[in-house]
């Protein structure tokens, strides 16, 4: 079993209902899979977007899992509660309903075509550090930089707890 990371953001409403409830629900969904249990979630935030700005503002968290999926499995199984979600991938960066990102699995280092792990931009963005913080407070980059070393280094992204 191996300890992954997943980071979740919703800024739009859906069939599951609004942000806050996809991210609840995801979560719930998530550690349904036999293969899956949740350990922890991070508390929500709302924050400002990343990339267009004329879209609402996200809420994200970031969930501590243990797994025998292999990392790509879990991407699949991810993207299914994704489009369950009525996720569309229309814009990079724009508005969705859900959107679930694989930020650390275990100690593993992956880079093919569907997926890098870890999260390429896991170190730019406040919205995933702030949280994994909580969950992780002695995680360090890939270049040995502590979680608060990188926070000092990103904008607040208008990071507010909920």
């Amino acid at each position: 079993m191996e300890t992954v990371y997943i980071g979740l953001g919703s800024n739009l409403s859906g069939s599951m209902g609004d942000p806050k409830q996809q991210l609840q629900n995801a979560l719930a969904e998530i550690s349904d899979h036999p293969k899956i249990h949740q350990l922890n979630s991070s508390c929500f935030y709302r924050t400002s977007p990343v990339g267009p700005q004329n879209q609402p503002e996200f809420i994200n968290a970031v969930a501590q899992v243990k797994t025998g999926l292999t990392p790509l499995a879990l991407l699949d199984y991810l993207q299914q509660i994704e489009n369950e979600h009525g996720r569309e991938r229309k814009e990079h960066w724009g508005a969705r309903t859900l959107d679930l990102d694989i930020l650390i699995f275990g100690q593993q280092s992956i880079h093919n075509t569907r997926l890098i792990i870890p999260h390429p931009r896991i170190e730019e963005r406040a919205f995933v550090l702030v949280p994994l913080l909580e969950l992780k407070p002695n995680f360090s980059s890939a270049n040995g930089k502590s979680t608060a070393d990188l926070l000092a280094k990103c904008s607040d992204q208008g990071i507010v707890k909920l």
